[in-house]
């Protein structure tokens, strides 16, 4: 008789998720499919909708700080709403750095990241 071994943490590693709980503490998935299940799904969603934000407040963000009659309140919020989208931005790159296949013979590697690595 062959066993599959259904043990979800030995084949998958948790997936950080682009929001968190109540408590402002991280969320996480884990999950035994291909990532195409209906959390992974929205997840992909909503960091698409975060990046897509990002970007487009970059374009504002050029040309604020370009416009010499900005003001200090304004540029404070363009600070306050990047500083957001960094943190968003972070979040997704951390989550999919996680998710990268480690090289054989890398596991320190994957303590790091998974662990948040250095300067998180």
């Amino acid at each position: 008789m062959i066993y599959e071994s259904r043990d979800v943490a030995a084949t998958t590693r948790p997936r950080l998720l682009p929001w968190s709980n109540l408590d402002g503490n991280p969320c996480y998935l884990v999950t035994d499919d291909t990532g195409t299940g209906r959390l992974s799904r929205l997840a992909d969603e909503i960091e698409a909708v975060q990046l897509g934000m990002a970007d487009d407040l970059l374009g504002h963000a050029v040309d604020l700080l370009g416009d010499h009659r900005a003001t200090a309140p304004q540029l404070r919020y363009l600070a306050a709403c990047l500083a957001e989208a960094l943190h968003d931005v972070h979040r997704i790159a951390r989550s999919r750095g996680a998710r990268l296949p480690v090289p054989p013979g890398d596991e320190e590697g994957l303590d790091a990241v998974s662990e948040g690595g250095p300067g998180s």
